[in-house]
């Protein structure tokens, strides 16, 4: 699916997507109050259930 005619709004290191609404893209389904993604290599924006997983395994990273 290709989401057109939306703009980004950013402040500071925040952003988030809005159409015609603030709220236009959760009320379609692209993303949801407690969402979690994760941004890959190529810059795609992957959703993920396991945040606790991620948060440790982050953390991890950080102290080697």
């Amino acid at each position: 699916m290709m989401w057109m005619d939306y703009n980004i709004m950013q402040a500071g290191e925040n952003f988030r997507v809005e159409g015609d609404t603030p709220n236009e893209v959760m009320d379609k389904g692209l993303y949801q109050p407690g969402d979690v993604f994760i941004v890959n290599e190529s810059g795609w924006l992957v959703k993920t259930d396991n945040l606790t997983k991620m948060v440790l395994l982050h953390e991890n990273n950080k102290s080697q």
